[in-house]
């Protein structure tokens, strides 16, 4: 046997659906500030792993050059030339530098 109740068994149906989304939207707005701060640390890990790479890149870099120095003369001797101007006997060196560029000239006051 089904009783019709009228108007109150749709009320309780939608205060019950309300509820529910009323507390769907609590446990959003509760957990709304950990999800931005994880979306936070997360663009920082980003950041820092691009950091990490950049950093490898130049440990790299600068081990081949330390392993450069290391081993093969023709680089000291074309780093001590062009880092101190040294030259061998009987060579002369000449150095050339860059022209001073020219400062803009002072605004005019009328």
């Amino acid at each position: 046997m089904n009783v019709d109740l009228g108007i109150w068994s749709r009320l309780s149906r939608l205060v019950i659906f309300l509820l529910l989304v009323a507390g769907l939207i609590g446990v959003a707005v509760w957990y709304h500030p950990l999800i931005k701060r994880n979306e936070a640390l997360r663009k920082r890990i980003l950041s820092l792993e691009g950091e990490v790479q950049r950093a490898e890149q130049e440990n790299r870099r600068l081990e081949s050059t330390i392993k450069a120095l290391q081993q093969d003369p023709r680089t000291v001797e074309r780093v001590v030339r062009e880092k101190l101007n040294w030259a061998k006997a009987g060579e002369t060196v000449i150095r050339f530098e860059e022209p001073p560029t020219p400062a803009l000239p002072a605004p005019r006051s009328r």
